[in-house]
Protein backbone atom coordinates (compact mmCIF):
# COMPACT_ATOMS: atom_id res chain seq x y z
CA UNK A 1 0.00 0.00 0.00
CA UNK A 2 1.55 3.38 -0.65
CA UNK A 3 2.65 5.63 1.98
CA UNK A 4 0.85 9.16 2.29
CA UNK A 5 3.49 11.55 3.38
CA UNK A 6 1.45 12.56 6.08
CA UNK A 7 0.03 8.97 7.96
CA UNK A 8 0.20 7.21 11.38
CA UNK A 9 2.17 4.76 12.82
CA UNK A 10 2.18 2.64 15.78
CA UNK A 11 4.79 0.69 18.06
CA UNK A 12 4.18 -2.15 20.70
CA UNK A 13 6.84 -3.14 22.88
CA UNK A 14 6.01 -6.37 25.34
CA UNK A 15 8.84 -5.92 27.74
CA UNK A 16 9.59 -7.90 30.87
CA UNK A 17 8.46 -5.30 32.92
CA UNK A 18 6.05 -3.18 31.41
CA UNK A 19 4.00 -2.94 27.62
CA UNK A 20 4.21 0.08 25.79
CA UNK A 21 2.00 1.45 22.90
CA UNK A 22 3.37 4.71 21.35
CA UNK A 23 1.16 6.40 18.37
CA UNK A 24 2.98 8.85 15.96
CA UNK A 25 2.32 11.00 13.31
CA UNK A 26 4.60 11.03 9.97
CA UNK A 27 5.40 13.74 8.05
CA UNK A 28 8.16 14.34 5.72
CA UNK A 29 9.80 11.09 7.33
CA UNK A 30 9.87 12.84 10.56
CA UNK A 31 8.05 10.59 13.80
CA UNK A 32 5.85 13.04 16.17
CA UNK A 33 4.11 11.29 19.11
CA UNK A 34 0.94 11.31 19.44
CA UNK A 35 -0.70 9.13 21.77
CA UNK A 36 0.84 6.32 24.25
CA UNK A 37 0.01 3.88 26.55
CA UNK A 38 1.79 2.00 29.23
CA UNK A 39 0.26 -0.99 31.52
CA UNK A 40 2.93 -2.05 34.49
CA UNK A 41 2.30 -6.06 33.25
CA UNK A 42 5.41 -7.03 35.34
CA UNK A 43 5.53 -9.84 32.79
CA UNK A 44 8.85 -11.51 33.68
CA UNK A 45 7.59 -12.30 37.00
CA UNK A 46 5.00 -14.55 35.45
CA UNK A 47 7.47 -16.71 34.96
CA UNK A 48 7.19 -20.09 37.57
CA UNK A 49 10.37 -22.43 37.95
CA UNK A 50 9.83 -24.20 34.88
CA UNK A 51 9.91 -20.88 32.58
CA UNK A 52 6.37 -21.12 31.72
CA UNK A 53 3.88 -18.43 32.00
CA UNK A 54 1.15 -18.74 34.71
CA UNK A 55 -2.59 -18.09 34.05
CA UNK A 56 -2.49 -14.92 35.98
CA UNK A 57 0.08 -13.32 34.36
CA UNK A 58 -1.16 -14.24 30.96
CA UNK A 59 -4.60 -12.94 32.19
CA UNK A 60 -2.76 -9.38 32.84
CA UNK A 61 -1.06 -9.31 29.56
CA UNK A 62 -4.03 -10.50 27.45
CA UNK A 63 -6.03 -7.37 29.53
CA UNK A 64 -3.54 -4.92 28.77
CA UNK A 65 -3.55 -6.40 25.24
CA UNK A 66 -7.13 -5.50 24.87
CA UNK A 67 -6.78 -1.76 25.78
CA UNK A 68 -4.20 -1.34 23.41
CA UNK A 69 -5.95 -2.78 20.27
CA UNK A 70 -8.45 -0.87 21.02
CA UNK A 71 -7.00 2.25 20.52
CA UNK A 72 -4.99 0.43 17.31
CA UNK A 73 -8.53 -0.49 15.60
CA UNK A 74 -8.49 0.59 12.10
CA UNK A 75 -5.13 1.06 11.79
CA UNK A 76 -3.43 -0.96 8.06
CA UNK A 77 -1.70 -3.56 9.73
CA UNK A 78 1.76 -2.13 7.96
CA UNK A 79 0.84 0.95 10.00
CA UNK A 80 2.00 -1.23 13.18
CA UNK A 81 4.61 -3.34 14.57
CA UNK A 82 4.74 -5.21 17.68
CA UNK A 83 7.69 -6.59 19.29
CA UNK A 84 8.36 -8.96 22.17
CA UNK A 85 11.27 -9.08 24.28
CA UNK A 86 12.98 -11.85 26.48
CA UNK A 87 10.37 -12.70 28.42
CA UNK A 88 8.63 -14.60 25.53
CA UNK A 89 12.04 -15.39 24.40
CA UNK A 90 12.89 -17.49 27.11
CA UNK A 91 8.79 -18.46 27.89
CA UNK A 92 8.53 -22.14 27.43
CA UNK A 93 4.77 -22.28 26.38
CA UNK A 94 5.18 -19.14 24.65
CA UNK A 95 4.01 -20.73 21.62
CA UNK A 96 0.87 -21.36 23.62
CA UNK A 97 0.42 -17.85 24.21
CA UNK A 98 1.12 -16.20 20.94
CA UNK A 99 -1.98 -16.59 19.39
CA UNK A 100 -4.10 -15.45 22.51
CA UNK A 101 -2.04 -12.47 22.51
CA UNK A 102 -2.94 -11.80 18.77
CA UNK A 103 -6.14 -12.45 18.93
CA UNK A 104 -6.45 -10.01 21.78
CA UNK A 105 -4.64 -7.10 20.30
CA UNK A 106 -5.40 -7.81 16.47
CA UNK A 107 -2.06 -7.48 15.62
CA UNK A 108 0.93 -10.27 14.25
CA UNK A 109 3.68 -10.26 17.24
CA UNK A 110 7.76 -10.40 16.80
CA UNK A 111 9.18 -12.32 19.58
CA UNK A 112 13.03 -10.52 18.79
CA UNK A 113 16.14 -11.75 19.52
CA UNK A 114 18.90 -10.14 22.05
CA UNK A 115 20.41 -8.39 19.70
CA UNK A 116 18.16 -7.49 17.51
CA UNK A 117 16.47 -5.51 20.28
CA UNK A 118 19.60 -3.95 20.93
CA UNK A 119 20.01 -2.42 17.52
CA UNK A 120 16.15 -1.34 17.73
CA UNK A 121 17.19 0.25 21.33
CA UNK A 122 20.05 2.29 19.74
CA UNK A 123 17.83 3.65 16.73
CA UNK A 124 15.53 5.15 19.20
CA UNK A 125 17.92 6.56 21.35
CA UNK A 126 20.30 7.96 18.67
CA UNK A 127 17.20 9.71 16.93
CA UNK A 128 16.56 11.24 20.38
CA UNK A 129 20.59 12.89 20.96
CA UNK A 130 21.88 15.24 19.90
CA UNK A 131 24.08 14.92 16.71
CA UNK A 132 27.59 14.22 17.73
CA UNK A 133 30.31 12.17 16.51
CA UNK A 134 31.31 10.77 19.62
CA UNK A 135 30.78 6.80 20.09
CA UNK A 136 28.14 6.35 22.78
CA UNK A 137 27.73 3.24 24.96
CA UNK A 138 24.00 2.96 25.37
CA UNK A 139 22.95 0.38 28.35
CA UNK A 140 19.01 -0.55 28.75
CA UNK A 141 18.26 -2.61 31.84
CA UNK A 142 15.06 -3.87 31.58
CA UNK A 143 12.51 -6.89 33.33
CA UNK A 144 14.45 -9.40 31.74
CA UNK A 145 17.32 -8.74 30.40
CA UNK A 146 19.99 -5.72 29.93
CA UNK A 147 20.87 -4.06 26.43
CA UNK A 148 24.47 -2.96 25.48
CA UNK A 149 25.30 -1.30 22.13
CA UNK A 150 28.47 0.68 21.21
CA UNK A 151 27.45 2.95 18.24
CA UNK A 152 28.28 6.37 16.62
CA UNK A 153 25.42 9.04 15.48
CA UNK A 154 22.78 6.85 13.81
CA UNK A 155 24.87 3.58 13.61
CA UNK A 156 25.08 0.51 15.94
CA UNK A 157 28.66 -0.67 15.38
CA UNK A 158 28.30 -3.60 18.43
CA UNK A 159 25.36 -4.91 20.23
CA UNK A 160 24.73 -7.50 23.15
CA UNK A 161 22.15 -8.82 24.82
CA UNK A 162 22.46 -10.27 28.92
CA UNK A 163 20.14 -12.70 30.39
CA UNK A 164 19.74 -10.19 33.63
CA UNK A 165 16.99 -7.66 34.54
CA UNK A 166 15.32 -5.54 37.24
CA UNK A 167 12.24 -7.57 37.01
CA UNK A 168 14.49 -11.20 37.74
CA UNK A 169 16.92 -10.14 39.62
CA UNK A 170 14.73 -8.12 42.11
CA UNK A 171 13.19 -11.53 42.34
CA UNK A 172 16.04 -13.47 42.95
CA UNK A 173 18.52 -11.70 45.04
CA UNK A 174 15.21 -9.57 47.11
CA UNK A 175 12.20 -11.78 47.49
CA UNK A 176 10.83 -10.44 50.29
CA UNK A 177 12.15 -6.65 49.74
CA UNK A 178 14.50 -6.77 52.64
CA UNK A 179 17.44 -4.59 51.84
CA UNK A 180 20.62 -6.29 52.98
CA UNK A 181 24.24 -5.94 52.12
CA UNK A 182 24.58 -9.77 51.65
CA UNK A 183 21.73 -9.20 48.80
CA UNK A 184 22.92 -6.46 46.96
CA UNK A 185 26.57 -7.97 47.09
CA UNK A 186 25.48 -11.23 46.04
CA UNK A 187 23.25 -9.81 43.52
CA UNK A 188 26.13 -7.28 42.17
CA UNK A 189 28.45 -10.22 42.04
CA UNK A 190 25.93 -12.42 39.80
CA UNK A 191 25.70 -9.52 37.60
CA UNK A 192 29.29 -8.85 37.10
CA UNK A 193 29.85 -11.89 36.32
CA UNK A 194 27.38 -12.32 33.55
CA UNK A 195 29.51 -9.11 32.46
CA UNK A 196 32.65 -10.64 32.34
CA UNK A 197 31.55 -12.39 28.63
CA UNK A 198 31.76 -8.65 27.08
CA UNK A 199 34.04 -6.37 28.73
CA UNK A 200 36.67 -6.42 26.55
CA UNK A 201 34.51 -5.00 23.66
CA UNK A 202 32.22 -2.69 25.79
CA UNK A 203 34.83 -1.03 28.51
CA UNK A 204 35.07 2.44 28.48
CA UNK A 205 38.14 2.24 25.73
CA UNK A 206 35.60 1.59 22.95
CA UNK A 207 33.16 4.86 24.21
CA UNK A 208 33.38 8.15 25.10
CA UNK A 209 29.74 8.89 26.22
CA UNK A 210 27.51 6.48 28.60
CA UNK A 211 23.55 6.76 28.24
CA UNK A 212 20.84 5.25 29.87
CA UNK A 213 17.64 4.68 28.32
CA UNK A 214 14.16 2.60 29.50
CA UNK A 215 12.91 2.85 33.02
CA UNK A 216 15.65 1.50 35.29
CA UNK A 217 18.44 4.23 34.18
CA UNK A 218 15.17 6.62 34.33
CA UNK A 219 14.26 6.29 37.54
CA UNK A 220 17.62 6.08 39.20
CA UNK A 221 18.39 9.40 37.63
CA UNK A 222 15.00 10.56 38.35
CA UNK A 223 16.02 9.66 41.58
CA UNK A 224 19.54 10.98 42.04
CA UNK A 225 18.09 15.05 40.82
CA UNK A 226 15.74 15.29 42.68
CA UNK A 227 17.19 14.03 46.21
CA UNK A 228 20.18 16.02 45.10
CA UNK A 229 22.22 12.66 45.41
CA UNK A 230 23.69 14.23 42.10
CA UNK A 231 23.61 17.40 39.96
CA UNK A 232 22.75 15.68 36.44
CA UNK A 233 22.20 11.88 35.28
CA UNK A 234 23.51 8.74 37.32
CA UNK A 235 27.04 9.36 38.74
CA UNK A 236 29.45 7.04 40.61
CA UNK A 237 29.18 9.23 44.31
CA UNK A 238 25.29 8.99 43.62
CA UNK A 239 24.46 5.17 43.52
CA UNK A 240 26.99 4.91 46.62
CA UNK A 241 24.63 7.27 48.31
CA UNK A 242 21.35 5.64 47.20
CA UNK A 243 22.86 2.35 48.19
CA UNK A 244 23.43 3.81 51.50
CA UNK A 245 19.89 5.22 52.06
CA UNK A 246 18.49 1.69 50.66
CA UNK A 247 20.45 -0.30 53.00
CA UNK A 248 19.28 1.97 56.08
CA UNK A 249 15.63 1.47 55.08
CA UNK A 250 16.31 -2.00 55.31
CA UNK A 251 12.81 -2.54 53.31
CA UNK A 252 11.77 -1.48 49.75
CA UNK A 253 8.64 -0.49 51.33
CA UNK A 254 10.26 1.72 54.00
CA UNK A 255 12.44 3.50 51.42
CA UNK A 256 11.34 6.98 51.22
CA UNK A 257 12.75 9.48 48.02
CA UNK A 258 11.15 11.37 45.71
CA UNK A 259 10.54 10.59 42.20
CA UNK A 260 10.38 6.81 43.30
CA UNK A 261 6.92 5.66 41.89
CA UNK A 262 4.71 3.17 42.57
CA UNK A 263 5.43 1.03 39.89
CA UNK A 264 9.58 0.87 40.46
CA UNK A 265 9.49 0.51 43.73
CA UNK A 266 9.18 -3.38 43.48
CA UNK A 267 12.14 -3.48 40.64
CA UNK A 268 14.49 -1.04 42.17
CA UNK A 269 16.97 -2.86 44.04
CA UNK A 270 17.21 -5.46 41.19
CA UNK A 271 17.73 -2.35 38.68
CA UNK A 272 19.98 -0.77 41.29
CA UNK A 273 22.15 -4.23 41.42
CA UNK A 274 22.76 -4.42 37.76
CA UNK A 275 23.51 -0.86 37.11
CA UNK A 276 26.24 -0.70 39.82
CA UNK A 277 27.70 -3.61 38.05
CA UNK A 278 27.58 -2.08 34.65
CA UNK A 279 29.79 1.26 36.46
CA UNK A 280 31.85 -1.47 37.77
CA UNK A 281 33.01 -3.72 35.05
CA UNK A 282 32.47 -1.06 32.05
CA UNK A 283 34.23 1.68 33.73
CA UNK A 284 31.47 4.04 33.70
CA UNK A 285 31.72 7.23 36.15
CA UNK A 286 28.60 9.18 34.86
CA UNK A 287 25.54 8.21 32.91
CA UNK A 288 23.67 10.46 30.63
CA UNK A 289 19.80 9.62 30.02
CA UNK A 290 17.60 9.55 27.19
CA UNK A 291 14.13 9.02 26.52
CA UNK A 292 14.27 7.43 23.49
CA UNK A 293 14.04 3.43 23.73
CA UNK A 294 12.71 0.40 21.54
CA UNK A 295 9.54 1.46 20.78
CA UNK A 296 11.04 4.61 19.24
CA UNK A 297 13.69 2.63 17.32
CA UNK A 298 10.73 0.18 16.25
CA UNK A 299 8.75 3.46 14.83
CA UNK A 300 11.99 4.56 12.90
CA UNK A 301 12.54 1.26 11.65
CA UNK A 302 8.99 0.98 10.25
CA UNK A 303 9.62 3.92 8.83
CA UNK A 304 12.02 2.72 6.80
CA UNK A 305 10.72 -0.34 5.97
CA UNK A 306 7.73 1.64 4.24
CA UNK A 307 10.31 4.16 2.51
CA UNK A 308 11.71 0.83 0.86
CA UNK A 309 14.79 1.12 3.24
CA UNK A 310 14.77 -2.41 4.83
CA UNK A 311 17.50 -3.27 7.10
CA UNK A 312 16.55 -7.38 6.51
CA UNK A 313 17.28 -6.58 2.64
CA UNK A 314 20.62 -5.42 4.24
CA UNK A 315 21.44 -8.29 6.18
CA UNK A 316 20.61 -10.75 3.06
CA UNK A 317 23.17 -8.76 0.97
CA UNK A 318 25.74 -9.04 3.69
CA UNK A 319 24.70 -12.75 4.24
CA UNK A 320 25.38 -13.57 0.76
CA UNK A 321 28.36 -11.51 0.82
CA UNK A 322 29.46 -13.38 3.82
CA UNK A 323 29.15 -17.05 2.81
CA UNK A 324 29.87 -16.53 -0.90
CA UNK A 325 26.70 -17.25 -2.85
CA UNK A 326 26.94 -17.92 -6.02
CA UNK A 327 25.13 -14.60 -7.40
CA UNK A 328 23.78 -15.46 -10.79
CA UNK A 329 22.51 -18.59 -9.34
CA UNK A 330 20.70 -16.95 -6.64
CA UNK A 331 19.16 -14.31 -9.11
CA UNK A 332 17.81 -17.26 -11.38
CA UNK A 333 16.07 -19.43 -8.64
CA UNK A 334 14.25 -15.94 -7.52
CA UNK A 335 13.33 -14.82 -10.28
CA UNK A 336 11.86 -18.39 -11.45
CA UNK A 337 10.56 -18.62 -7.68
CA UNK A 338 9.12 -15.08 -8.16
CA UNK A 339 7.53 -16.35 -11.17
CA UNK A 340 6.02 -19.79 -10.10
CA UNK A 341 4.07 -18.04 -6.61
CA UNK A 342 2.73 -15.69 -8.49
CA UNK A 343 0.91 -18.14 -10.82
CA UNK A 344 -0.07 -19.86 -7.77
CA UNK A 345 -1.12 -16.61 -6.15
CA UNK A 346 -3.94 -16.49 -8.62
CA UNK A 347 -5.70 -19.40 -7.73
CA UNK A 348 -4.91 -19.18 -4.50
CA UNK A 349 -6.75 -16.15 -4.43
CA UNK A 350 -4.02 -14.12 -2.28
CA UNK A 351 -2.23 -11.16 -2.97
CA UNK A 352 0.84 -12.29 -4.84
CA UNK A 353 3.17 -9.66 -2.72
CA UNK A 354 1.90 -11.40 0.43
CA UNK A 355 5.12 -12.58 2.14
CA UNK A 356 7.04 -12.48 -1.35
CA UNK A 357 9.89 -10.86 0.62
CA UNK A 358 10.26 -14.03 2.32
CA UNK A 359 10.09 -16.33 -1.05
CA UNK A 360 12.43 -13.85 -2.65
CA UNK A 361 15.14 -13.84 0.85
CA UNK A 362 14.67 -17.71 1.10
CA UNK A 363 15.64 -18.22 -3.24
CA UNK A 364 18.64 -15.60 -2.24
CA UNK A 365 20.32 -17.30 1.12
CA UNK A 366 18.98 -21.70 -0.09
CA UNK A 367 22.95 -22.35 -0.85
CA UNK A 368 24.67 -20.72 2.06
CA UNK A 369 25.49 -24.02 3.70
CA UNK A 370 27.48 -24.67 1.26
CA UNK A 371 30.26 -23.04 3.13
CA UNK A 372 29.66 -25.95 5.41
CA UNK A 373 29.43 -28.58 3.09
CA UNK A 374 28.19 -29.75 -0.09
CA UNK A 375 26.35 -32.59 1.99
CA UNK A 376 23.03 -31.99 3.11
CA UNK A 377 23.93 -28.36 2.59
CA UNK A 378 20.25 -27.32 2.91
CA UNK A 379 20.07 -28.78 6.82
CA UNK A 380 23.17 -26.51 7.40
CA UNK A 381 21.49 -23.69 5.58
CA UNK A 382 18.57 -24.08 7.66
CA UNK A 383 20.55 -24.23 10.96
CA UNK A 384 22.38 -20.78 10.07
CA UNK A 385 19.29 -19.01 9.13
CA UNK A 386 17.46 -19.75 12.37
CA UNK A 387 20.50 -19.52 14.56
CA UNK A 388 22.43 -16.53 13.31
CA UNK A 389 21.91 -13.00 14.17
CA UNK A 390 20.18 -11.63 11.40
CA UNK A 391 19.52 -8.04 11.89
CA UNK A 392 15.92 -6.78 11.21
CA UNK A 393 14.69 -10.14 11.48
CA UNK A 394 12.12 -11.60 14.42
CA UNK A 395 12.90 -15.35 15.86
CA UNK A 396 9.65 -15.86 14.20
CA UNK A 397 11.04 -14.72 10.82
CA UNK A 398 14.18 -16.61 10.78
CA UNK A 399 11.84 -19.66 11.78
CA UNK A 400 10.02 -19.51 8.79
CA UNK A 401 12.85 -18.56 6.15
CA UNK A 402 14.83 -21.81 7.72
CA UNK A 403 12.21 -23.87 7.41
CA UNK A 404 11.33 -22.56 4.10
CA UNK A 405 15.08 -23.36 3.37
CA UNK A 406 15.24 -26.71 4.37
CA UNK A 407 12.38 -27.91 2.48
CA UNK A 408 13.62 -26.79 -0.70
CA UNK A 409 15.36 -29.96 -1.69
CA UNK A 410 15.15 -33.78 0.02
CA UNK A 411 12.14 -35.30 1.65
CA UNK A 412 9.03 -32.73 2.41
CA UNK A 413 8.08 -35.05 6.10
CA UNK A 414 10.74 -32.78 7.45
CA UNK A 415 8.60 -29.62 7.29
CA UNK A 416 5.52 -31.33 9.47
CA UNK A 417 2.30 -31.10 8.74
CA UNK A 418 -0.43 -28.50 9.03
CA UNK A 419 0.83 -25.51 7.18
CA UNK A 420 -1.54 -22.69 4.92
CA UNK A 421 -1.61 -23.10 1.21
CA UNK A 422 0.41 -20.14 0.46
CA UNK A 423 3.10 -21.70 3.20
CA UNK A 424 3.30 -24.72 0.35
CA UNK A 425 2.90 -22.06 -2.21
CA UNK A 426 6.00 -20.80 -1.14
CA UNK A 427 7.95 -24.32 -0.69
CA UNK A 428 6.73 -25.25 -3.82
CA UNK A 429 7.69 -22.21 -5.80
CA UNK A 430 11.47 -22.75 -4.62
CA UNK A 431 11.41 -26.58 -4.91
CA UNK A 432 10.60 -25.93 -8.62
CA UNK A 433 12.99 -23.01 -8.89
CA UNK A 434 15.56 -24.63 -7.63
CA UNK A 435 14.89 -27.77 -9.78
CA UNK A 436 14.57 -26.02 -13.18
CA UNK A 437 17.71 -24.49 -12.31
CA UNK A 438 20.04 -27.23 -11.70
CA UNK A 439 22.15 -26.62 -15.27
CA UNK A 440 23.50 -23.32 -13.69
CA UNK A 441 23.63 -21.80 -17.30
CA UNK A 442 21.36 -18.76 -18.23
CA UNK A 443 18.31 -19.93 -19.97
CA UNK A 444 15.01 -18.72 -21.06
CA UNK A 445 12.31 -19.61 -18.31
CA UNK A 446 10.54 -23.06 -18.60
CA UNK A 447 7.12 -22.78 -19.99
CA UNK A 448 5.85 -24.19 -17.01
CA UNK A 449 2.12 -23.71 -15.99
CA UNK A 450 1.75 -23.83 -12.02
CA UNK A 451 -1.46 -23.84 -10.12
CA UNK A 452 -2.76 -24.29 -6.97
CA UNK A 453 -6.02 -26.91 -6.37
CA UNK A 454 -7.61 -28.31 -3.53
CA UNK A 455 -4.95 -30.19 -1.27
CA UNK A 456 -1.83 -29.64 -3.65
CA UNK A 457 -0.68 -28.29 -7.15
CA UNK A 458 -1.70 -28.83 -11.04
CA UNK A 459 1.49 -28.73 -13.16
CA UNK A 460 1.52 -28.57 -16.98
CA UNK A 461 4.47 -28.08 -19.57
CA UNK A 462 4.37 -28.43 -23.49
CA UNK A 463 5.42 -31.85 -24.86
CA UNK A 464 8.10 -30.59 -26.95
CA UNK A 465 9.73 -29.06 -24.40
CA UNK A 466 9.49 -32.08 -22.04
CA UNK A 467 11.16 -34.15 -24.63
CA UNK A 468 14.15 -31.90 -25.07
CA UNK A 469 14.29 -31.31 -21.29
CA UNK A 470 14.22 -35.38 -20.38
CA UNK A 471 16.79 -34.62 -16.92
CA UNK A 472 14.17 -32.31 -15.33
CA UNK A 473 10.75 -34.19 -16.70
CA UNK A 474 12.08 -36.78 -14.62
CA UNK A 475 12.70 -34.62 -12.08
CA UNK A 476 9.88 -33.57 -11.89
CA UNK A 477 8.06 -36.84 -11.92
CA UNK A 478 9.70 -38.06 -8.49
CA UNK A 479 8.83 -34.40 -7.17
CA UNK A 480 4.96 -35.45 -7.73
CA UNK A 481 6.06 -38.02 -5.64
CA UNK A 482 7.53 -36.51 -2.75
CA UNK A 483 4.70 -34.38 -2.54
CA UNK A 484 2.21 -37.84 -2.51
CA UNK A 485 4.68 -38.84 0.27
CA UNK A 486 2.62 -36.01 2.85
CA UNK A 487 -0.53 -36.10 1.48
CA UNK A 488 -0.44 -33.37 -1.09
CA UNK A 489 -0.89 -33.74 -4.66
CA UNK A 490 1.25 -32.53 -7.46
CA UNK A 491 -0.95 -33.37 -10.78
CA UNK A 492 1.17 -33.33 -13.80
CA UNK A 493 -0.32 -33.36 -17.22
CA UNK A 494 -0.77 -36.99 -18.98
CA UNK A 495 2.16 -36.36 -21.03
CA UNK A 496 4.26 -36.81 -18.07
CA UNK A 497 2.74 -40.15 -17.43
CA UNK A 498 3.27 -41.38 -21.13
CA UNK A 499 6.61 -40.64 -21.86
CA UNK A 500 7.76 -41.88 -18.09
CA UNK A 501 5.84 -45.40 -19.53
CA UNK A 502 7.70 -45.13 -23.16
CA UNK A 503 10.96 -44.14 -21.80
CA UNK A 504 11.02 -46.98 -19.22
Amino acid sequence: MPMSPTHTIAAVDLGSNSFRLQVARVVDDQVYPLDALKDTVRFAAALDNRDELDEKGQTRALAALARFGERLRGMPREHVRVVATNTLRVARNAADFLPKAEAALGFPIEVIAGREEARLIYIGAAHSLPASKEKRLVVDIGGGSTEFIVGQQFKPLKTESLLMGCVSYSLKFFPDGKLTARAFRDAELAARSELQAIVQDFNQAHWQLAIGTSGTARSLSDIMELNDLSSGGITLDGMEKLRAIMLKAGHIDAVQLNGLRADRRPVLPGGFAIMAAVFAELGVEKMGITLGALRDGVLYDLLGRQHHRDLRDVTVTQFKRRYHIDMAQQARVSALAETFYRQMAHSLQIDPEADLNLLLWAARLHEIGLTVSHSSYHKHSAYILQHADMPGFSSHEQARLALLVLGHKGGLKKLGSGHAPDRWARVMALRLAVLCCRSRIDREPPPISLAAIKNGFSLSAPDDWLAANPLTHTALIQEAEEWREIGQSLSLSPNFGRWDKAGA
